[in-house]
């Protein structure tokens, strides 16, 4: 990304058409360089570390505006002004300003004025489009139904078969920015200790209704600049993604592998509810995701977990430890429809083929996992996806596939593990959403291996 001259205006402050023109560079980058959203601001705003809080946040929502709302955006810009590119993070920033901001005319121009660090002004066409969004709303009924609810039309299906008739309030919760959860990390303090903490230092924080560990911030904070978070007290952790670590069941003693721990956030969470006793595997096939692990688990102060990286779901190490683990903790890769609160910009990434490979993939996981599973053990399968084809389907295939492991189901483990309200859902899986639970979409599926089988593999 180039770098482009100091936002800075009176008092070091960033004027609103600075904000606009960061955007718009952000936007222009997020479309050309492969990174996504959020790896792309934080580079940004490392680079100018003169940009304040306030001014980095008014930017962050121009952006993620246009991120979660491009197919409509794409539509009104198509629908008025065709000679115009819609794909262009210009043309969608000023058609954001106006429907979802709701920027006036004026107060358009007046920010794309040409000024100092200000984008260039508006051209005669760029004019005819901001005057004729003028008093609309961002959804049309016109709209074909995948672009008024901002899915790429081929994701519509899969989402309907599982939303079904919520499909609407369920994709306006992940059109809307989501909180800041932490956890409270049981080997230093204990949640109201933690709540105390962040109160002292200026940070209100509320406990979250199914997690009994978590926090949601009031408003956001300069986490890193915090004592409570330095000292690893807590971690940042969406509610989901902590209950769904939590129905692992992970104690103290016991033999456990995260199969795919990526950068540890779960690996944290399941070495807390072992309380540093036993002995936990964090595996990935990338290296360098384990090195950020390790970086996360020393200020946790975390000291039973090994990193070990793995060449593939079918790595050696698998088989050197058939049967010999109490719980395989597998947080699938999938195409993340849970996450896109967060993460808005992936779901414009994903093809359909995707699909077709990650459910592959995860059933060749899944299959390759449950080798570790000792006798009595358990395999939890966890998503953060919406999607039957990743969740439901997968689990129903594992169980025929697998006849020496059967479902143990979610609601009875939330009662072993969580306890006090009743668990979200009585089923045999635990299926979590923004719009109904107020957390990222995740799936939760557990499995035990029956101990017949290895009775009858030792005959």
């Amino acid at each position: 990304m180039r770098q482009s001259p100091p936002l800075r205006g009176a008092g070091w402050n960033v004027t609103p058409g600075a904000q606009v023109a960061a955007a718009i560079e952000i936007l222009s980058a997020v479309d050309s360089g492969g990174r996504p959203a959020d790896e792309t601001a934080a580079l940004y705003f490392r680079r100018r570390r003169y940009i304040g809080a306030k001014d980095r946040a008014e930017i962050a929502r121009h952006l993620y505006d246009v991120l979660r709302h491009r197919a409509a955006l794409d539509w009104w810009i198509a629908r008025l002004a065709a000679d115009m590119p819609a794909a262009a993070a210009r043309t969608r920033a000023l058609a954001s300003l106006v429907l979802i901001a709701g920027w006036p005319p004026d107060r358009v121009a007046r920010c794309l004025d040409g000024g100092r660090f200000h984008p260039a002004p508006l051209s005669p066409a760029e004019a005819r489009l901001v005057h004729g969004l003028a008093g609309r709303t961002l959804h049309h009924p016109d709209m074909p139904r995948a672009v008024r609810n901002d899915v790429p039309e081929w994701l519509l299906p899969p989402l309907e078969r599982a939303l079904g008739a919520g499909l609407e309030r369920e994709i306006a919760g992940l059109n809307r920015p989501a909180p800041v959860d932490l956890r409270a990390n049981p080997l230093k303090t204990d949640r109201a200790a933690a709540q105390r903490r962040l109160a002292a230092e200026g940070v209100d924080a509320e406990p979250t209704p199914w997690s009994p560990l978590g926090l949601r911030l009031e408003a956001r904070a300069p986490l890193a600049a915090l004592a409570a978070f330095r000292e690893g007290l807590v971690e940042v952790q969406d509610e989901g993604s902590q209950v769904a670590a939590l129905l692992a069941d992970a104690r103290p003693g016991m033999r456990v592998v995260d199969f795919c721990a990526g950068a540890g956030g779960k690996t944290l969470a399941l070495a807390a509810q072992m309380r540093n006793r036993g002995k936990l595997v964090a595996c990935d096939v990338a290296p360098h995701r384990l090195e950020r692990a390790g970086r996360r688990l020393r200020r946790a102060g975390v000291d039973n977990v090994e990193r070990r990286a793995l060449t593939g779901a079918h790595d050696p190490w698998v088989k050197r430890h058939k049967q010999s683990f109490d719980r395989v903790f597998v947080d699938a890769p999938c195409l993340g429809t849970g996450t896109w609160r967060r993460n808005p910009d992936a779901k414009w990434r994903l093809q359909p083929r995707d699909l077709a490979e990650l459910t592959a993939c995860q059933r060749d996981i899944l299959k390759s996992a449950a080798r570790l599973v000792r006798p009595g053990g358990r395999l939890v399968y966890a998503t953060c996806s919406l999607l039957r084809e990743e969740n439901e389907d997968q689990a129903a295939a594992f169980l025929a596939e697998t006849p020496d492991f059967a479902p143990v189901p979610a609601a009875l483990v939330w009662k072993e593990t969580i306890g006090g309200n009743p668990p979200p859902g009585s089923g045999r899986y635990l299926r979590l959403t923004p719009a109904r639970h107020g957390t990222d979409g995740f799936f939760v599926a557990i499995f035990e291996r029956r101990t017949a089988s290895f009775e009858q593999e030792r005959q």
